[in-house]
Parts: C-alpha cells; sequence; structure tokens
C-alpha cells in the first residue's frame, strides 16, 4: 500500500479551517431547520430564540463556513500551485483562532443579547454598520473579519509572489482580493435609503455573483487538474472565458436588485438583459466539468471528490443559473421579489455553487491531509450517499419553496382587487413549508452521513488500485454511470 504524504507540508494549516467550516456547517443546518419550523409554529423557541435572531445567526454561519472553506482551500491549493512553502503557516494558524473565537463570540452575542443592546455595547454609535441583512456583524467583528482577510491575503500572495504563478493561482488570488475589497462596502451606511441598499448589494451582490464565482472556477479548476490527468493547458483556457463571462454578466448584472429601489429607469434594461446572460458562465462550467472527466487520463482513486465537482457544476448551473433566471426579469421581478422564490432560488445557488465546492476541495484534499491518496472504498461510499441525500434534501426544499412562490405571487400580489394579506396567504402555504422542513430533515441526514464518512475505516484506496484510462473515460461506467455503492 503506497502512503501518501503531502507535497508541502505547510499545506496541513488547512486542516483547521476545514474540520471548523463543517462543524459551522452543521450549526447552519440546525439553525435552518428551526426557522422553518417557526414558519408553522410561530412562537418555537420564543423569547429565547426569536425568529429574526434565529435567521441572522443561520445567514451569518454561512457566510462564515464558506469564508473557512475558502481560506482552508488556498491554504492547501496556493503552496502546491506556487510549488513553495507557505508564507508562514504560523501566521495562517494565529489568523484561525483569531477568526474562530471572534465568530464565535459574535454568535453568542446574537443569542444572548438583544441586538439593539448589541449595538449599544459594541459601538454603533460611533460608525453605525449594523441592522443590514447579511451584514449584521457588531463594528469589532467587521474590524476583525477585515485584519484577518488583511492578513489571510498578505500571506497568500507572498507565497503566489516567491513561487510558480499559475492560471489558477492568480484567478484564486483575484476573487479572493474582490472579496475582501467589496467588504469595505459594509462600513458605509448612508442615510440615504437608496444609496445604503445601492452599496449593500455592492457586497453581497459583487461576492456572491462576482469575485465569489473566481474562486469557484479556480477551485473546480484545480480538483479536476488533480482527478482527470487532462492538460492543464486545456482546463486554464476554459477556466478564462468562464471568468471573464461570469465578471461580465455578474457585474452588470447588479442591476437587477436597482430596479424598484429608486435608481434610473435603464437600470431595469441593464440589470434584464445582463442578469438574463448570467446563466452562460454557470452552464459553461458544467459543460467543462462534464468535458474535463470525459477526457480524462485516469480514473483517480479519489472518486468521490470527482462527484462532488460533477454535482458542483451541474446543481450550480441550475440554482445560480436557471432558478435565477426564472424571475431576474424586471417584468417579473415586480411580483416575485422577495417572495419564496428567491429563497427556493438563494437556497439552490449558495448550495450548488458555494457549498458543494468547497466541499469538493474538502474531499479531495482531506485523505491526503490524512497521510493517504483517497478513502476506502467503504468510506467513499457513504460520502457518495451523503452528496445524493443532501441533494435530494435540497431538491425538495427548493420545490417546495418554489411551489410557494408561485402561490404566494398569485394569491398576494398579482391581484389588482381584492389581493389576500400577507399573513392570510402565509397560511394558505402551510403545505409547501412542512414539506420544507422535511426536506431540510432529509439534508441534515445526509450531513451527518458525509461527517460519518470521516470515521468509516478500511484500506485506503491506492493508484495502484484504480485502472488507468487511455484517451478518455467513454462508455457508460465510471463515475457518472453507475450507483454509489458501484463507483466507490
Amino acid at each position: 500500500m503506497t502512503i501518501t504524504t503531502l507535497k508541502y507540508q505547510s499545506q496541513s494549516v488547512s486542516k483547521l479551517y476545514f474540520i471548523a467550516a463543517m462543524l459551522l456547517f452543521a450549526g447552519q443546518v440546525i439553525f435552518g431547520i428551526t426557522l422553518g419550523l417557526q414558519y408553522v409554529v410561530g412562537d418555537l423557541f420564543f423569547p429565547y430564540i426569536p425568529f429574526n435572531v434565529a435567521r441572522m445567526v443561520h445567514t451569518n454561519l454561512l457566510i462564515v463556513w464558506l469564508l473557512f472553506g475558502f481560506m482552508g482551500a488556498a491554504y492547501y491549493l496556493v503552496p502546491e500551485e506556487s510549488e513553495t512553502e507557505l508564507y508562514s503557516p504560523l501566521l495562517a494558524k494565529v489568523l484561525f483562532w483569531v477568526f474562530l473565537v471572534a465568530g464565535a463570540l459574535t454568535i453568542v452575542g446574537y443569542l444572548t443579547v438583544p441586538y439593539a443592546k448589541l449595538a449599544e455595547l459594541t459601538g454603533n454609535d460611533l460608525l453605525q454598520t449594523m441592522g443590514r441583512e447579511f451584514l449584521e456583524q457588531p463594528l469589532p467583528t467587521k474590524i476583525g473579519i477585515v485584519i484577518v482577510a488583511l492578513g489571510f491575503l498578505f500571506n497568500i500572495s507572498m507565497t503566489v509572489l516567491k513561487g510558480r504563478k499559475t492560471a489558477i493561482s492568480v484567478v484564486l488570488l483575484m476573487g479572493l482580493w474582490g472579496l475582501a475589497l467589496f467588504f469595505l462596502f459594509s462600513f458605509v451606511n448612508p442615510h440615504n435609503l437608496v444609496r445604503d441598499k445601492m452599496y449593500w448589494w455592492f457586497v453581497v451582490h459583487l461576492w456572491v455573483e462576482g469575485v465569489w464565482e473566481l474562486i469557484l472556477g479556480a477551485l473546480l479548476a484545480y480538483v479536476l487538474v488533480k482527478v482527470t490527468g487532462v492538460d492543464r493547458e486545456v482546463i486554464d483556457k476554459w477556466l478564462y472565458v468562464i471568468i471573464a463571462f461570469a465578471l461580465m454578466t455578474g457585474i452588470l448584472g447588479t442591476g437587477h436588485h436597482f430596479f424598484f429601489i429608486g435608481l434610473p429607469g435603464y437600470w431595469q434594461w441593464i440589470g434584464s438583459i445582463f442578469s438574463a446572460m448570467e446563466p452562460i458562465p454557470f452552464f459553461m462550467m458544467t459543460v467543462f466539468a462534464f468535458n474535463m472527466v470525459q477526457r480524462r487520463r485516469r480514473d483517480h482513486p479519489n472518486q468521490a471528490a470527482v462527484l462532488w465537482a460533477v454535482g458542483t457544476a451541474v446543481l450550480g448551473f441550475l440554482g445560480a443559473g436557471l432558478w435565477g433566471f426564472i424571475h431576474t426579469l424586471s417584468p417579473v421581478n415586480y411580483y416575485t421579489h422577495g417572495s419564496q422564490i428567491t429563497a427556493a432560488h438563494g437556497h439552490l445557488a449558495f448550495y450548488g455553487a458555494y457549498v458543494l465546492v468547497v466541499i469538493t476541495l474538502i474531499s479531495y484534499a482531506m485523505p491526503t491531509l490524512r497521510g493517504r491518496i483517497a478513502n476506502s472504498r467503504k468510506a467513499q461510499s457513504a460520502e457518495m450517499w451523503s452528496f445524493w441525500i443532501m441533494t435530494v434534501g435540497m431538491a425538495v426544499m427548493v420545490l417546495a419553496l418554489t411551489g410557494a412562490g408561485i402561490l404566494q405571487v398569485w394569491l398576494q400580489r398579482m391581484p389588482t382587487e381584492g389581493a389576500m394579506s400577507f399573513m392570510a396567504t402565509q397560511d394558505q402555504l402551510a403545505f409547501f413549508y412542512w414539506t420544507r422542513i422535511a426536506g431540510g430533515v432529509i439534508f441534515l441526514i445526509g450531513q451527518l452521513l458525509y461527517f460519518a464518512s470521516f470515521f468509516i475505516g478500511g484500506d485506503p484506496v491506492t493508484v495502484e488500485d484504480t485502472p488507468r484510462v487511455v484517451n478518455g473515460g467513454g462508455g457508460g461506467g465510471g463515475i457518472l454511470g453507475a450507483s454509489p455503492a458501484q463507483r466507490a
């Protein structure tokens, strides 16, 4: 049996980030199910965990654990791409604990202190930054995030500068720097509501539909290079085209948030046209992933990572592309804005594009961090089943929310007279909300199975156990043509 160790020992710092990301991911899902229950059992956990607090924790945990995942992925990927040790492993470890402690204290603050009191205690009077969705963090937390981000970017940038430069590392660096720079708009909170919402979208939209897509493309390209053996030049060309389309459509696509907040009317045209083009880079990503897997030169021992990679491309297109497109044109968005259709799009887009790409990197990297090239067949089988169970759970949630959104628009927003009130409409959506909870429970089961796969023993799969594929995969076998158990 061949024992594979890390090519660069400083890559091992990524393990801390991956473990923290997965623990916070579990917390996010638990609070998500709690929110689902509060939709139908309104006083559940009140007054200890009000709905607004549970939602704040749910969304903040999503952002924080994805940031941990991105940082861990960068610490794993960059040394190998740059062919040099990380500039400062010690700095990476120190920043990890600073970020983790700051994040934990912030969540504890949300749960134990009334939000208005928390704002008073954390100096919000000095610089008013609190109270906005997704950016609810107290001022000290926001400053801490900036400090951690600057230290992280310094560490990663110095590593890239002293080593080899590749398309993957450069695109990743662009995405990470963009993430940090656009976050600075969270400190801008003008009294004019139109300007406030405009700057708010500079953070939220230009993160998830802009620079995060660069990070997504770089991580997916890196894993596909490793698991398919396809020439790096081919993957680099795909990566450049995908990110060019992502930036062109994503930046001007910000206009679909400017439809009805008081900005000039031409944003209805700009936002509609370029938002309608936003599925293109995600469709290209899907074609890219399938094309690379079909052209693979060998079957990598870690077939679970291949499944997560292909799943990222497909579900990213469905969530961010298709479900975004169905309500992005201004005449449609006039009725659907802020409805449960928006929630359906948000859940599937985040899961498909960002949750899955982080898990893809973890699935590929974690075995190597534990001294092997791939986990045992039994462990990979459990991991693959977890993918399908989580995806089915997410599909149930998204379809339930989509149905709820369509009925909500029909009852509450489309009638020109006699429209049903908001609360009366919510009563009519109870079936969909209960179905959404069932989907959340299924998702949680899949997540627990994924965590369990890390503890399943057996002999690790090695290169010698894996047949080499010549001139592409072809045929109906392999990762895309078998059951989870067979694929493992």
